[in-house]
């Protein structure tokens, strides 16, 4: 089955993960994130010659509740698992490079099919695994995968 170019994974209404192949393409601008959102990504497309005026942005304080971050596999395979908020198994999905993953909500794990790099992109400052982290055993952690 080939895989689709994007795809957007919900559980019981709530958006687990959201997957850009390698291969997608589109003529507009085109955003995948909710704009409630913590994280915004977006496909982002000019024709020759556009421009995007000079800018900084302002400091703005937002409160962030749960993070979400962006994968990007920049060489390797992977199959990436994802689990429901209540840490129970939902779908699977293989990655390799080029592709991109938006990671929502829920849980997520992954197991190397081949040596693997990842790009990831997430909202900071990192805690430490005891501040951001649950670990759980998931399906990744069994021999048959």
């Amino acid at each position: 089955m080939k895989a689709k170019p994007y795809e957007c994974i919900k559980h019981r209404g709530k958006v687990l993960a959201i997957i850009i192949r390698t291969g997608y393409s589109a003529d507009k601008t085109t955003f995948f994130s909710s704009p409630e959102f913590s994280q915004q990504l977006g496909l982002i497309v000019y024709k020759k010659g556009g421009v995007i005026k000079s800018h900084c942005h302002k400091e703005v304080h937002r409160n962030i509740i749960l993070t979400q971050e962006v994968l990007f596999v920049r060489k390797g395979k992977m199959v990436v698992n994802l689990y429901s908020e209540n840490r129970k198994p939902v779908t699977l999905r293989q990655l390799g490079k080029g592709d991109i993953i938006f990671l929502c909500s829920g849980g997520h794990g992954f197991k190397m099919l081949e040596n693997s790099e990842l790009l990831e992109v997430k909202q900071g400052p990192y805690s430490g695994r005891a501040g951001d982290k649950v670990i759980f055993k998931g399906v990744e952690n069994d021999t048959g995968q």
